[in-house]
């Protein structure tokens, strides 16, 4: 009588199967931590430098903007697993404009977006850099109330794209500045401003117009420096 091999010895043999979990093992998730999606997913891709901003972190900030996120038309500049423009919607934004180079974070922003039954006109989700789309300001409707700059640190990109912000007059002195980066931004931003104040000029005017920056709030969670500023033009 031929013997059977043992369970162990078949489970050893046998060629596992590919699931579902191990063929979206790619792809992160974070949870939407207030408003009317609290509790939600989005989720996002494994690509270098895409992080999403830590819960403690969104708490803070969006304490910050308590008073004045509902109705507030927001840009999430580096949108990444868009979680702070979702959060923004859960929490009473009228619009949140997502930018993303990403193509195929670009598609699970989009899958996002119709897991939460958010109106289209509600969102845009726009793929390419925050530099390039923001120059092309037709796909823009109109200037934003609140604008979230955290890009991947390595690159240093959020000096060029709040340039840009400002050179394409899509913020105003009302508009709330999220920064976040991995080092001080202060000494960054007097550099910025006084590049921006020598290169900028009123067209009624042959001397430099001043711009500085007025931090409203700041903090530090580990190694991630964050603050909540104005421009301030004179």
């Amino acid at each position: 009588m031929t013997k059977k091999p043992s369970s162990r010895r078949a489970a050893k043999n046998r060629t596992p199967k590919t699931s579902h979990l191990a063929k979206s093992s790619s792809a992160g998730d974070v949870r939407i931590i207030g408003g009317e999606h609290k509790r939600r997913i989005v989720r996002f891709v494994d690509a270098e430098g895409l992080r999403p901003t830590p819960d403690r972190l969104r708490e803070t900030l969006f304490n910050w903007l308590l008073a004045d996120i509902h109705g507030a038309y927001v840009l999430d500049s580096c949108a990444g697993s868009g979680v702070l423009g979702f959060e923004a919607l859960s929490r009473g934004a009228a619009h949140t404009t997502f930018i993303e180079p990403n193509p195929a974070q670009c598609r699970l922003l989009e899958q996002s977006a119709t897991q939460l039954r958010l109106e289209t006109h509600r969102y845009q989700i726009i793929q390419g850099t925050a530099e390039h789309v923001l120059t092309h300001t037709q796909t823009l409707q109109r200037h934003f109330d609140i604008v979230f700059i955290d890009p991947p640190y390595a690159q240093d990109l959020w000096q060029p794209i709040l340039t840009t912000l400002i050179e394409q007059s899509l913020i105003t002195s009302d508009t709330l500045l999220y920064l976040e980066a991995d080092k001080a931004l202060e000494d960054q931003l007097q550099q910025l401003a006084d590049h921006l104040s020598q290169s900028t000029t009123c067209a009624a005017q042959t001397e430099p117009t001043s711009i500085s920056f007025d931090c409203l709030k700041q903090t530090k969670v580990g190694q991630v420096v964050a603050g909540l500023y104005r421009l301030v033009p004179s």
